[in-house]
């Protein structure tokens, strides 16, 4: 089976996120390793590092990725938020460390009226700062953005230009099929599907692609709205869902969902079995 999962709770107590993703089906998941919505966050102790990876160890769950807090702009054009980011995502970095986690998934970041250039430029230099000090058992997974407001990262291009900018970095990229279809990349027929791996593979290459978030899209083609469907409900639809569940490129990539999770994760269970069966799983 393809490790697929969900992004997973980790209130009260890092390790629990597994026993929520076992409940659910999942054989990958995605964490934050702090609160995403907060700059400060505890400390992890040698206590809960041995926890989680204890869980881990126990758990039939194989990958797992963690999420950058969503206040974090490597692109930001003030010297002292940019400082302030940079600080924050190497502080991260260290966190998955400690846990074990080899992969952080992280928006490039929004240029805010700098313009494009300047943006990735910024979001280069950064990450270039960041990499000499960084563990080296974690890389860095860009993922596509929507293209929202002026955020940076829905053009394939703006990946590309990052991983060239960055000859030191260790980077993969997180496809987030929601964001491609919203900021124009059209994956919901076979077909489709197909022409935007191609650009993609001729751009970055598809074997930088170390992990996908799946989330139909509520919004249609090229909206550049960010706001994520239950699979096979969306404007996507399942024929896009089936083409990547059954490309064998991917077969081994982890794949997350980013779904509205109902009661309980009730939601959770219904996307995985739906896309177990896309996949022919089932």
């Amino acid at each position: 089976m393809q490790p697929l999962g969900a992004h997973m709770s980790i209130a009260g107590g890092m390790e629990l996120a597994f026993t929520r993703g076992e409940a659910v089906g999942c054989t990958a998941i995605q964490i934050f390793t702090k609160n995403a919505s907060q700059w400060r966050a505890k400390p992890i102790s040698a206590q809960a590092a041995k926890a989680f990876r204890a869980a881990w160890q126990a758990s039939p769950i194989g990958p797992v990725l963690a999420h950058d807090s969503y206040l974090i702009n490597l692109a930001a054009p003030d010297d002292d938020k940019w400082a302030q980011a940079k600080a924050a995502f190497l502080d991260e970095m260290h966190r998955c460390a400690q846990l074990g986690i080899g992969d952080l998934v992280m928006h490039p970041g929004a240029h805010l009226g700098q313009g494009e250039a300047p943006g990735l430029q910024r979001i280069a230099s950064a990450l270039r700062d960041i990499f000499l000090e960084a563990p080296s058992g974690v890389r860095v997974l860009l993922e596509n953005t929507a293209s929202q407001g002026t955020y940076l990262g829905g053009r394939f291009e703006h990946l590309a230009e990052i991983i060239d900018r960055v000859p030191t970095g260790r980077f993969g990229v997180c496809f987030d099929t929601c964001h491609a279809f919203a900021a124009g990349h059209d994956l919901s027929t076979a077909e489709g599907y197909q022409r935007v791996m191609a650009e993609f593979d001729r751009l970055i290459g598809v074997a930088t692609i170390r992990a996908f978030h799946l989330n139909d899209s509520k919004k249609g083609l090229h909206s550049q709205v960010d706001r994520h469907e239950q699979i096979g409900l969306g404007a996507i639809g399942r024929e896009g869902f089936a083409a990547l569940m059954q490309d064998s490129r991917f077969a081994a990539v982890p794949k997350i969902l980013e779904t509205p999770k109902g009661d309980n994760d009730e939601l959770d269970r219904i996307n995985l079995a739906l896309l177990r069966e896309l996949a022919g799983e089932n």
